[in-house]
Parts: C-alpha cells; structure tokens; sequence
C-alpha cells in the first residue's frame, strides 16, 4: 500500500451524476481542463480540421447574416444619404476592425479573443472585474444576435406574400418557436456543421448576387430614380460636404454592419493549419485565419456599398418604417418586387435559414465563452462547464429579451450594436497596449487612432440609443452578482486542477514511509532560522509530536488569491536545514487540503497537519480569506477536506493548538 509509484489521483476529473436526469443534462460535462463544444471550441489532435475558406463560412452565417435588415436599418437611420454612411462604414471596417483583428488572430490563436487579451494584461481582482464587465457586453452582444435573428426571420416569414393568414401578427410566438428549436437542437447535442455552413452561405449570397444584379439592372435602366434620389440628397443638405458630414455622424446607427469579427476570430481552432504548426506558433492557422478575416470583410463590404444604394434608390421612403414592406428586410422586398414571389420565396426561406443558423452561432459563442472564463475564476456553478444546462439558461433568457422587445428587430439594433461596439473597442485597446508594450510606435499610434474611433462610435452610439447600455447593464450586474455569489459559494472547493510533486519533495516523505505523514504548516513571512525553530518547538510541546521529529514545513506563497483553478507545482528545498515543501497558489487552506490529498493518493501514508490558531477576529479572518486567500487557515482547511471526503476516514487528518 505505501508505494510512490501509484499514479496520483487527478483533481480535475468528475464523477458522474448517478440520477438519469442529471446524467441527460450534465453530459458532456467538461473538466478543468476541458474543451468547449461549439464552432469556438479546441478540438482534439485527431479531430478533422478544415480548410480556412470553410470556417469562414461557420463564421459567416453570422457576419453575412446582417444583409438581411442591415441595408433596411441603415435606411431607416440615415435616409438619402445611407450610402454615404455605409461608405463610412466599410473604411472603418477594413482600415479599422480588420487590421485589429488580424493582430488579435496572431496573438490569441485559440480562439480566446480580444478579451483573453486583456486579462493578461490586468492580473487580480481588477482584471477579473474587468473580464466580468466585458463578458457582460459580449453576453449582450451574443444574446441579441440570437433574439435579432430570430426576430428578423420570423418577419422575413410573416411578410411572405405566400404566407398563411393566420401568421400576421404573431411575431412573438412565431419568434420564440424559432428559438425554442435552437435551444432543442443544443440540448440533442449540437456539433460543429461547418457542412451546413457552407452550404447556407453559399446559397444565401449566390441568391444575393442574383438580387443586387436584377436591382442595379433596375436602377440603370430607370435614371430617374437615380436623380429623384440625388435631388433629395441635394435639397435635404444641401452642401455635398455637409451630406458627408452628417454621414459621418450618423455613421454609429451602422454599427450592426460589424458584426461578425470577434467570431471571427472565435472558431479559429477549427481552421487547418501547415503541418509544421505547432499548438505555441500555429503560423498556418494565423494565417488561414487573416485570410478568413479579410476575405469575409471584403465580400461583406462589396455587398454593403451596393446594397445601400439600390435600396435607397429603388424602395420608397415609407416602406422602411415601422410596419412597412421593407422594414428589416429591404433586400427582401426587392427579391419579391423585381424577380417575383417564387423567387423572392425562395430568398426569404434563404434568408430565414442563415439568420437561425446564425442565431446557432451565438450560442455556440456564448457556450465556449461561460465555461472558458466563470468556472475557472470559481464564479459560475460546476454545472456550467455542461452545454444543456446552460442552453437551459440562454433559451429562457432569449424568451424573455423576445417579450420584453416585442420581437422587434428595430427595437433591439441598439443593444446589439453597443454589444458589438465596446467588444470591438476592447479588441482596439488591447491591440494598442500590445503594441506599445513591444515598443512598436507607429503600429500603437495607428492602433490607438482606430481605439479612438471606436471609443467615439460606442459613446455616440449609447448616447443615441440608451436602450444598448441599458440591457447591457443588466447582463453585466446579473453576472457580476451571480458570479461573486458563486465565489464564496464554491470558496470551500477544492481549486487545484493538478498536484506536481518535484524529486526532493518526493524524498522528503519517503523517510516517512512507516507513517504517520506529519507535516507542519508555516507562514512564508517569516523564513529566519529562528522562525523555524520556534514553530517546531512549538508544535512539538503543544502537539506531543516526538522530541526526535525530523520536522517537514508545508509553506503556502499566495500570487494571486483572485485565481481559482491553478496547477499546483510543489518544491521541496532545504532552508536553514529544515526540509520544506514550497507550493504557490491562490488560497492557502484549499491549496493546502489539495496537496495533502494528493499526498495521501501518491504515497498510500494518512497525513496529518499541524496549525497554529489564528489570532484576531474570526469574522474579519473569514472575509481575508475570501478576498486574499489567507485568514481563518485552519478550521478553512478542515472545511475542504471534509466537503472534498465524506469518508472520515480517508480524511487526512488536522491538528490546532
């Protein structure tokens, strides 16, 4: 039995769940290291991996999606001058977001994003809060793709000429149907369908290619509607200059049309890379990835430039009101108006297809960005690393978002572009401070511009359309509570994912191997010669250890007590002639219990530790370990072991005096 061959017990695995409900639900269930499903997930070495051009399709069903009510909001925003603001819209696409995330593709290259980015760069608490914020808007920004989606489907469905009767005015349950099959077709078990992607796509801008040339046949052929729209840009602003400057100003209305970039770079472990790649420099999967992001961005402008103009051109102004043929689905209208309602029925259950896939591709995002970020800060339920749960949570969030926006697609642009915008913000700075901590001047200059502009549309944005901020609030405060309630919830865990014991700390206890294991615990303040004799004598007299004990310190260095799940890496080194083993992690009595199991698994030996009571108020030591991870370390430590063992006797065993 007392062996040090036996291999360790491993932290992070879980037990499975012995109801049968609970078995459906939580299948799947990652681990502390685990893999994420979705099109954002890590595959596995021997997974299939596909060609760059392909995942640009998983990716576009989202980006391209926007052609089916972004020419329709851009008209309803800008008016005449839509065209001049799309133009905008496109060179702060490709001369702005592009670039940004070329750079993010190269320095998060599985698939973490703009945000992992960032919390390298802010360690601790302030950078945990930050993240929490940032996934506030990215659950914004993901949540509403979902509802907007389904929202702009379900009017593309209503308005069919060839529709049944029965539909009109039934926005909301035909909406929340919609989303109801996405939850179903998650919780069967959703895998990546970069097939279906690239079929969706495919037909749904083949279908495009056919609208936009029968629409610029239209618009040639009928100059009038061309200088009837001039005259309106003429009369309305007069100046030319002054119609550039209110494109430009009305630009953040737009800001729908930049969506798409942070999946982008979200499914990039899916892409093939060279065969020399390695997981630390994949330069193949970069690269595939760039290509992805730039042709993605120029197909999606040439449609925007084009269709912003014979929309505006060819669809009488009324139409794009509330309530109007075209609202939300201008390309649509033109489908049904110039090429008839057999095809025009066709473009729409296109259009329904793709804007339902991509509400699959938001989910697929937000079930690789929860189990990526709570559960490794210790703020989200063990459960959350599970997909049906959490498909549970997000459908019934969407059911509400759906309630409360009345399935209004107009009414919803606001939040999804905020959500949008402070993402693409954050990619911005992220970008910039990478740049000026690699002291490359021109690159942060041109990077910190582009932040500018970002910063410039979000706050614009939010000031025109509250409602963004709002609904974003909401996400970010329900998060953040949840999250820090989850903390102290999950405070009394074990944290370590695996236990490492080096050669000489494995030495150290094989003097021990006739038990028992005795180990006492110090504080790595004090690491004088004295220090160490007076705990052993110590413990020794208080503890009736043996007065010939060859004393074994555990010593706990605290880095960063806003980590939860860590690696832990435990040294034994000589001090003063003592024998320590030196382990550093985020907690110290969880740490603690995390080695002593670990120990106990290695070597077959029962553990026991020696504490010292702490001194000070017990309320005020319980809020010090909760925030910085030390405190009330022994009756705490006590506390893990008996949640992590019920079996008394497996417990490895705590002594105080």
């Amino acid at each position: 039995m007392t062996t040090l061959s036996r291999p360790p017990a491993d932290p992070s695995a879980v037990r499975p769940p012995r109801n049968t409900l609970k078995n459906w639900l939580l299948f799947g269930l990652q681990d502390s290291r685990g893999s994420h499903q979705g099109p954002g997930g890590v595959p596995a070495a021997q997974e299939k991996k596909h060609p760059w051009w392909q995942v640009m399709c998983l990716t576009g069903v989202d980006y391209f999606s926007t052609l089916g009510y972004q020419p329709a909001i851009a008209a309803l925003a800008a008016g005449v001058i839509s065209p001049l603001a799309t133009l905008v819209l496109v060179a702060i696409t490709l001369l702005g977001a592009l670039p940004v995330y070329r750079r993010v593709a190269g320095e998060s290259h599985r698939g973490e994003g703009s945000i992992a980015m960032l919390e390298r760069l802010m360690p601790r608490w302030g950078g945990k809060l930050f993240v929490l914020v940032l996934l506030g808007f990215a659950a914004t920004d993901f949540m509403i793709t979902m509802t907007l989606s389904a929202a702009d489907a379900t009017a593309h469905l209503v308005q069919n000429p060839m529709a049944p009767g029965w539909l009109q005015g039934q926005s909301v349950p035909v909406t929340l149907f919609l989303l109801a099959l996405l939850g179903a077709v998650f919780l069967r078990g959703f895998k990546e369908a970069i097939g279906i992607a690239v079929v969706l796509v495919a037909v749904y801008l083949g279908l495009n290619l056919v609208v936009v040339a029968a629409s610029l046949f239209e618009v040639f052929t009928h100059p009038l509607a061309v200088g009837n729209w001039w005259q309106a840009i003429s009369t309305s602003h007069g100046n030319p200059l002054l119609a550039v400057g209110f494109a430009l100003l009305v630009f953040p209305k737009l800001a729908l049309g930049l969506s798409g970039f942070e999946t982008g770079v979200a499914v990039m472990p899916q892409i093939r890379g060279h065969a020399s790649d390695t997981e630390e420099h994949p330069a193949g999967r970069i690269q595939g990835a760039r290509k992805l992001l730039t042709t993605a961005a120029l197909i999606m402008s040439s449609f925007l430039i084009v269709t912003s103009f014979t929309t505006v051109v060819l669809i009488p102004e009324h139409e794009f009101q509330p309530g109007g043929q075209a609202n939300g689905r201008a390309l649509a209208f033109l489908a049904h108006e110039y090429l008839g309602n057999g095809f025009g029925t066709v473009y729409d259950l296109s259009t329904i297809a793709i804007l339902w896939f991509a509400g699959a591709s938001a989910m697929a995002g937000l079930l690789n960005l929860v189990p990526r970020y709570l559960p490794r800060y210790g703020m989200a339920p063990g459960w959350a690393r599970a997909v049906r749960p959490l498909v549970l949570v997000f459908t019934l969030v969407g059911f509400l978002i759906t309630w409360l926006f009345d399935a209004d697609v107009d009414a919803q642009g606001g939040a999804y572009a905020t959500g949008v915008l402070v993402l693409m913000t954050s990619a911005a700075v992220a970008v910039t401070l990478s740049a000026r901590r690699r002291k490359q001047r021109k690159r942060s200059f041109g990077f910190g511009t582009i932040a500018v502009v970002f910063i410039y549309t979000t706050v614009v944005n939010i000031i025109e359309r509250p409602e963004g901020i709002r609904i974003a609030s909401v996400f970010i405060l329900g998060i953040i509570v949840i999250s820090l309630l989850s903390r102290v919830r999950r405070s009394f865990e074990l944290h370590a994912t695996h236990v490492h014991l080096d050669r000489e700390a494995l030495e150290f206890m094989s003097d021990e191997m006739d038990g028992p294991l005795r180990i006492i615990a110090h504080e790595p303040l004090r690491l004088s010669e004295e220090a160490y004799r007076q705990k052993l004598d110590s413990a020794i007299e208080v503890s009736h250890l043996p007065l010939d004990y060859q004393a074994l310190f555990l010593e706990v260095v605290v880095d960063d007590s806003s980590d939860f799940e860590t690696e832990l890496q435990v040294r034994g080194i000589t001090r003063h002639g003592y024998r320590i083993l030196e382990v550093h992690g985020p907690v110290v009595p969880n740490t603690i219990a995390s080695v002593l199991f670990h120990i106990r698994d290695v070597t077959g030996l029962m553990p026991h530790i020696y504490f010292r009571w702490t001194e000070g108020n017990p309320v005020t030591n319980l809020l010090r370990f909760l925030a910085f991870g030390e405190g009330e370390i022994a009756p705490v430590t006590r506390e893990v072991l008996r949640e992590a063992e019920p079996d008394i006797t497996k417990r490895p065993w705590v002594h105080v005096g």
